[in-house]
């Protein structure tokens, strides 16, 4: 057994593989788990084009446990095969492409819904200096039975819509399946899914680490197959969401964060003077209270979103953001410990006020919607500043982490 540059993959040792140069320019790599009926022809497929075009180039098909006689097919006809034991669609990609030779590899499922004589196109587009070019089959055209209803006209396009508004990506399809790129290029974003959302993640590392990504019609035919195919809607359309949502904290957390906040605080800022009337709806001191805790959660989910981009900078998960790294260097441990202080020194002087206009009342029964007015600001400016002056801390220790 070999292992590949991935540690996570184990692979076996793929068998030779005989080219027309020394030096191989393209990777052809199919996932492949079970796809016997399909898998011969998409093999002969890529071989005819890539003699047709005289490229130098390798046939890898990155087995995932099938029991079909998929392996020997890919022997048979000349393909290298590479056994990957972990199992899922990105674990089987990475150990094809850790185990590739080729400078290019084009990436295809084995199917037969994809069309590999299109591989000289994404040959070319490589040459041309891009470092990845995604098969767009929205506008290559997507045949009748190609692709479910549900998937054609809602998953897909919500998923590529989120992800192209999450990560200002050029992409148009996100999910499509045939693509290529160069391989040092890829291996340098450190991918890590092991499943059906590795598709995405490909696409969202090359955007945020400023890869050049270009696109290519690709028709999707219906694949050959006569079982159903391995993806499952709601709990793969699921992992690509949560992938984009925890990619980016700006939106998971920054976003709604901060419009709660500024909610709270101008409800509370409108309702502190006393009740409020529209149309026949009193809003009174209840609602203060919903006010404030819209504060103290919305500045929790930014807290949120700032541990989260730290520590994902820090993993090597997403690039630096010079932004952020400016912030620092005006918002420190001393600043938040200050402004935590302040805060919970306004909070006091609310509240012992709330306690002396109790004494005045001789601790006896008080007007709630007064009392509220002072005590419900109080609880909040206390929790704030105890809350900035623990983040403060903590975004100091992630940045001896860091340093």
């Amino acid at each position: 057994m070999a292992v590949v540059d991935n540690p996570q993959l184990i692979v076996g040792t793929a068998e030779s593989f005989e080219c027309d140069s020394p030096e191989v320019e393209v990777s052809v790599v199919m996932p492949c788990l079970n796809e016997a009926e399909t898998l011969g022809i998409c093999i002969r497929k890529a071989q005819n084009t890539l003699r047709d075009l005289g490229i130098s180039a390798e046939i890898i098909v990155a087995d995932n446990g099938s029991t079909d006689g998929s392996r020997e097919i890919a022997e048979r006809m000349g393909a290298r095969l590479v056994p990957v034991t972990l199992k899922g669609y990105g674990s089987a990609l990475q150990g094809g492409i850790s185990a590739a030779r080729g400078k290019f590899i084009v990436m295809g499922d084995a199917d037969d819904s994809y069309d590999f004589t299109q591989v000289g196109k994404f040959v070319e587009k490589l040459r041309e200096g891009f470092d990845l070019v995604m098969g767009n089959r929205f506008q290559g055209g997507i045949q009748r039975g190609a692709m479910p209803a549900i998937h054609q006209y809602f998953g897909n396009p919500l998923l590529t819509g989120i992800g192209r508004l999450f990560f200002k990506s050029p992409c148009k399809d996100f999910q499509c399946g045939l693509r290529a790129f160069r391989k040092d290029a890829i291996q340098r974003l450190g991918l890590r899914t092991m499943g059906m959302e590795f598709a995405s993640e490909m696409v969202v590392k090359a955007t945020l680490y400023g890869l050049r990504v270009g696109e290519i019609p690709t028709r999707l035919s219906p694949d050959g197959r006569s079982r159903p195919p391995h993806l499952r809607t709601w709990r793969d359309g699921w992992r690509y969401l949560r992938f984009m949502l925890l990619y980016s904290p700006r939106w998971l957390f920054l976003y709604p964060g901060a419009a709660l906040m500024i909610a709270g605080l101008l409800v509370g800022l409108w309702l502190l003077p006393g009740p409020r009337s529209i149309g026949g709806v009193t809003f009174d001191v209840h609602t203060l209270l919903y006010a404030g805790m819209a504060i103290l959660i919305g500045f929790q989910a930014i807290n949120f979103a700032v541990f989260s981009k730290i520590f994902a900078v820090t993993e090597g998960l997403i690039p630096e953001n010079t932004r952020l790294n400016r912030l620092f260097r005006y918002i420190n441990l001393e600043v938040g410990l200050a402004t935590g202080i302040i805060l919970m020194a306004v909070g006091l002087g609310v509240s012992l006020a709330a306690v002396g206009y109790w004494g005045a009342q001789h601790f006896g029964p008080l007007d709630s919607a007064r009392t509220l007015r002072l005590v419900i600001p109080g609880v909040v400016c206390l929790t704030l500043g105890f809350q900035i002056v623990l983040s403060s801390f903590f975004l100091s220790v992630l940045g001896m982490a860091r340093r």
